[in-house]
């Protein structure tokens, strides 16, 4: 394995990709029920969603909207492309990098992340780039697993975190929303569930 984070998160998840859909399924029914419909209904206008992984987002967005979507996996993007296909979906999917975004800035009137700031090297640095491609007053949308607010259980993600940062690059104990703020972003509304261990966020671009 890589000792390069992005290349290793690479090779991670183009690995999980096939059966990543198996997988999360009980974990999305249960842990974050709920989460993808929550983003799908705030989603507008010119839509980039950062890490979609196999599209599990898709089917939840509303009409009108324009989607594109970029991930460091192309084999979890050839799973998007297929959910895209059997929905009947136009979606721009592209290959790149969260902390690189090649699009313009403002390109954007809304940015959503579902399920990956925990996992990506360098989340500070992603949600700069969320920041400079949305437009003055964008919405950015976010649904991720963070440190309990119940200290026992805390403990124990800091437990599984040690394993998983060194297998997977999974952080069970970050914190998004100090980072969004850093960002330059006005959080708008705001959820936490499960023991304090989901968060969803909605924030809007400040200036």
């Amino acid at each position: 394995m890589s000792d390069d984070p992005t290349a290793r998160q690479r090779e991670v998840w183009d690995a999980a990709a096939p059966a990543y859909d198996r997988q999360i399924r009980l974990f999305e029914r249960i842990w974050f029920a709920g989460g993808r419909e929550w983003l799908g209904a705030r989603a507008q206008g010119r839509v980039l969603e950062v890490a979609p992984g196999t599209g599990r987002s898709l089917e939840h967005y509303p009409a009108g909207v324009q989607v594109s979507g970029l991930d460091l996996s192309p084999e979890m993007l050839a799973q998007a492309r297929r959910r895209a296909a059997e929905l009947g979906l136009t979606v721009d999917l592209r290959e790149g990098d969260a902390a690189q975004l090649p699009y313009a800035d403002a390109s954007f009137d809304t940015v959503l992340c579902a399920l990956a700031l925990c996992s990506i090297p360098d989340p500070a640095r992603a949600l700069a780039e969320m920041h400079r491609v949305l437009v003055p007053g964008g919405r950015l949308l976010l649904l991720d697993h963070v440190g309990s607010t119940w200290a026992p259980l805390r403990w124990g993600q800091w437990l599984v975190e040690q394993v998983t940062r060194r297998t997977a690059g999974e952080h069970f104990t970050r914190r998004q929303r100090p980072l969004v703020e850093a960002a330059g972003f006005e959080v708008v509304e705001a959820e936490r569930l499960k023991a304090g261990t989901v968060e969803r966020l909605h924030a809007v671009r400040r200036g």
